[in-house]
């Protein structure tokens, strides 16, 4: 539920204005002055929240719901209670999406967590440059020639290395460390990411493993998010790359020389091995693997799990290990769950043949 201890809505908003908003209609004709509060599930809403039904799995749910307002499709409106306000539209979640960031705008990005301004806890190397209204909080440290532009949080405990350039309008949450790394506006870093370590690369010999010197750079281009505890190494000898718009989930693992490309989403647990690349618009489930210097073109989307180990089309779905077509390893997986039941059923015939 929303506690508001922790998300204080910036105020209430009338019926009209959502369908200002929105473009959602009122199809059950509620007064458009009635005021929504809060947002909440349809199980959980109370007299004053605004929910939403898309989903036909929550269908029977919707019959017993306290809310002021439902977001619903054509073909649920007439299933709205009465005296719950039915806003009608096609793509009722995120009309809902819009409500919720209108009244929660602070729960997009980290909150600050003991003040804004520059604390006098904090650690600011004198050659640091500082733009207006940044906050950093006790115990962050800036380095040398660090760079860090308007408006941008820096949260308890962060390290910014020498010579970083963080943009504007950025949070760079509690216990982060950024080092050998351009960061562009508008870029949100969940707490414990890590980005510009040294990537694992080893000239390996029967003698022992010498360390190659890892002397690239991270760029993160704008509107980037990073999930917590991801882990992002710096080139080998040529920048890591993580393109505009792209967002990333918690526990991701992106090795040297990665090029991931614009607006792409990684899921959790995915690990990229070094030289991978990601053209625009890929998905990749969680627990996916891919191959050092493998290309996965764009638009392309990978079924969780599934371990890419050579180059993938664009705009293609695929899943299994090694990833192929999602056709053909749907086809693959049905052969051998009837194979197994056949040799199940057979082994089971001769056992009771010997009885």
């Amino acid at each position: 539920m929303t506690d508001p201890v922790f998300f204080v809505p910036s105020g209430p908003i009338t019926l009209d204005d959502i369908v200002a908003l929105t473009g959602a209609r009122i199809a059950n004709g509620i007064d458009g002055s009635r005021v929504i509060l809060g947002v909440a599930p349809l199980d959980q809403a109370r007299s004053s929240d605004l929910t939403f039904i898309d989903n036909p799995r929550y269908a029977p749910l919707l019959a017993d719901t306290q809310a002021a307002a439902c977001f619903c499709s054509p073909k649920h409106a007439a299933s709205v209670p009465a005296g719950v306000a039915a806003l009608e539209t096609a793509k009722p979640y995120e009309a809902y999406v819009a409500v919720q960031t209108k009244l929660y705008p602070s729960s997009l990005r980290p909150a600050v967590v003991f003040g804004e301004g520059i604390s006098p806890a904090a650690h600011v190397h004198a050659t640091a440059r500082i733009e207006a209204n940044v906050t950093i909080e006790p115990t962050a440290v800036i380095g040398a020639e660090a760079e860090i532009g308007s408006n941008t949080v820096i949260g308890p405990g962060a390290v910014i290395g020498a010579g970083v350039r963080i943009g504007r309008d950025c949070s760079i949450a509690a216990g982060t460390t950024v080092t050998n790394a351009l960061i562009g506006n508008r870029v949100i870093l969940h707490p414990g990411v890590r980005v510009g370590q040294d990537g694992f690369g080893y000239q390996m010999s029967a003698k022992g493993h010498a360390k190659v010197p890892q002397i690239g750079r991270v760029v993160i281009q704008d509107d980037v998010e990073i999930g917590a505890n991801t882990t992002i190494d710096r080139g080998a000898n040529r920048d890591t790359v993580i393109g505009e718009g792209t967002k990333i989930d918690n526990q991701v693992q992106i090795g040297h020389n990665v090029v991931v490309g614009r607006h792409c989403v990684i899921i959790s647990q995915v690990a990229l091995a070094g030289s991978a690349t990601l053209g625009d618009f890929v998905v990749l489930g969680g627990k996916v693997g891919v191959l050092g210097h493998v290309t996965v073109g764009s638009g392309a989307q990978v079924a969780a799990t599934a371990s890419v180990k050579d180059d993938l089309a664009a705009g293609g779905r695929y899943g299994g290990a090694p990833a192929r077509n999602v056709r053909e390893w749907y086809r693959e997986e049905v052969a051998m769950r009837r194979l197994a039941q056949r040799e199940i059923k057979s082994g089971h015939n001769k056992d009771n043949e010997g009885e």
